[in-house]
């Protein structure tokens, strides 16, 4: 053998060498640290757009299968107890005396209720005044009470009219929408109004045949003129069409961001309308009271203080949504599933909270993930290693603060003077309608914009407008909501439901850049040496003798 052979061989030995370590070392990085058994689980379409855009990136980004079924929190209760799910998701607990009079939700096997993100109930409207959309209505909680009992059943009715001195009503019927199945959001919804205006909602409840006094209800009473839709894309995808002119439903605020629709400012105890944007409901929720007790009820949320906050800038209907998380083993749940739930949960109360604001959300503050660390600890299987407040990456606070702040509640802006009870009505446009509405009845209007408002719904409806055109053509719908053309974009489900979100992935990344280099390093074994030694030979006589 001779000595540039030697060499040749001893370099690409080196460069093998080389591979290999930065292919170790990308075998250690997260993506790639553990085998993730797939997990399922159903409930909640209130929260659901938050899930889906979760559950796209841990597939991304760490090799994870979550699947969902969005039929509804009832549904998502119903599932868990027979054990369908490895998890459920509901914006209210078990219920252990249903209104309807159905058998006590007892689960044979263990849970815990974890929070998973915030968000406000929002009332999603179609209107026109002489053809121009109308996208700064105002309501107060009385009138919105009456809209959903049968009470108001006009857009220029004087109630109506006195929100909004701004508009000139127009002379046209409200169609309420509602939900036809079993709802998280229809159970805070009128548990809402059971609480703030118990006179119209006992009274409605004594017309439908319900027992009176009546609290809050997953399943809404059909009435009247109302329209009964399944699941929140199905009523928010009613209010968006053209034959939804003059209709008005309650849905998270998420659904009329991407529909590109707005919502209804509401009065709150200060005297101003507000938007449930990330901020006002940050602020809201800073009055809300979280059962600490420890039980079946640990961490469920008492919203009282929520729906009365002397805040300016409170949004009134604003809760938070739970996931339901086995504490033991049993049903399709398994320990090897534990670490793929554990796993995910982790990233939604950290990570994941990152866009919630863009998705039409308000992240978790921290008390909240600390409670739901505490949640992921009792998760079989779950490993634990990675639960650590310090290096939570939650938009809310930072390394070090105290667990009672929240760096958007402390940073939201006050409403503006036209968004007060009075004479004059902001023109400013609300979730993803953000165009501006002329004045078309008195006062001088204003703009809203000096609130945090006008900036969460311009990025609402970018990232609904780069939806819809990743998409292609936009879903029709009968009368009914049932789907007529189009195609509902990362779904199976064929109910009326807007375009979903596309926020952008991590894209490339370190591992990434160490497998590139790892592969050209075991070309460069193959080709680089003999290359490399055969010009820094001596040219001349053999074995580079001159």
């Amino acid at each position: 053998m001779t000595p540039e052979t030697r060499r040749i061989r001893a370099s690409r030995t080196l460069l093998a060498l080389l591979a290999a370590l930065v292919v170790s070392v990308t075998g250690v990085l997260p993506a790639q640290a553990v085998t993730y058994d797939p997990i399922s689980g159903s409930g909640s379409t209130w929260s659901q757009n938050a899930l889906d855009q979760w559950r796209t990136n841990v597939a991304s980004n760490y090799g994870m299968t979550v699947n969902y079924n969005g039929a509804g929190s009832s549904a998502g209760r119903s599932d868990y107890i027979a054990g369908l799910v490895d998890f459920a998701v509901s914006e209210v607990p078990f219920q252990l005396a249903p209104e309807n009079g159905t058998a006590p939700e007892k689960p044979e096997r263990g849970y815990a209720y974890m929070p998973i993100v915030a968000g406000g109930t929002s009332f999603m409207y179609n209107l026109k005044i002489n053809g121009v959309r109308v996208s700064n209505l105002r309501l107060s909680g009385e009138v919105v009470t009456k809209i959903f009992t049968g009470g108001i059943t006009n857009w220029n009715d004087p109630a109506i009219q006195a929100d909004n001195p701004g508009l000139a009503m127009p002379d046209k019927g409200i169609v309420p929408v509602v939900r036809s199945d079993g709802s998280g959001s229809t159970a805070q919804f009128t548990l809402w109004m059971s609480k703030q205006h118990p006179d119209i909602w006992n009274a409605f409840c004594a017309s439908v045949n319900r027992p009176v006094p009546c609290g809050l209800t997953s399943q809404y009473p059909t009435f009247g003129n109302a329209k009964a839709q399944s699941l929140s894309s199905g009523v928010a995808g009613y209010v968006s069409q053209d034959y939804g002119e003059g209709a008005i439903t309650y849905v998270e605020y998420s659904y009329a961001l991407e529909s590109g629709f707005p919502v209804a400012k509401v009065l709150n105890q200060s005297g101003y309308y507000v938007e449930p944007t990330a901020s006002s409901v940050a602020v809201a929720l800073t009055t809300a009271q979280i059962d600490q007790t420890p039980g079946p009820s640990y961490l469920t949320q008492v919203l009282d203080g929520v729906y009365n906050s002397g805040d300016a800038r409170t949004y009134p209907l604003s809760s938070y949504s739970y996931m339901i998380v086995p504490t033991e083993v049993g049903g399709v749940f398994t320990a090897k599933k534990g670490v793929t739930l554990g796993a995910f949960a982790n990233y939604m109360l950290c990570e994941g909270q990152q866009q919630a604001a863009d998705l039409g959300y308000s992240p978790l503050p921290m008390n909240l993930v600390l409670a739901g660390f505490d949640q992921i600890k009792k998760i079989p299987g779950a490993d634990t290693t990675g639960v650590d407040i310090n290096k939570c990456n939650n938009p809310t606070f930072k390394p070090g603060d105290s667990p009672s702040s929240n760096l958007l509640a402390l940073t939201a802006a006050q409403p503006q003077d036209c968004d007060k009870v009075g004479p004059n009505q902001c023109t400013t446009g609300t979730a993803g309608a953000v165009a501006e509405t002329p004045i078309s009845g008195g006062g001088t209007g204003g703009s809203a914009t000096g609130g945090p408002a006008a900036e969460t719904a311009a990025t609402g409806t970018d990232a609904a407008a780069a939806a819809a055109g990743a998409t292609g053509a936009a879903a029709v719908y009968d009368a009914n909501g049932a789907l007529v053309s189009g195609a509902v974009a990362g779904s199976s489900l064929a109910g009326a439901v807007a375009t979903p979100f596309a926020l952008s992935d991590d894209g490339w990344g370190m591992q990434q850049s160490l497998m590139l280099l790892a592969a050209l390093l075991l070309v460069g074994a193959a080709v680089l040496p003999p290359v490399f030694w055969r010009r820094l030979a001596p040219r001349g006589g053999k074995d580079g003798v001159k």
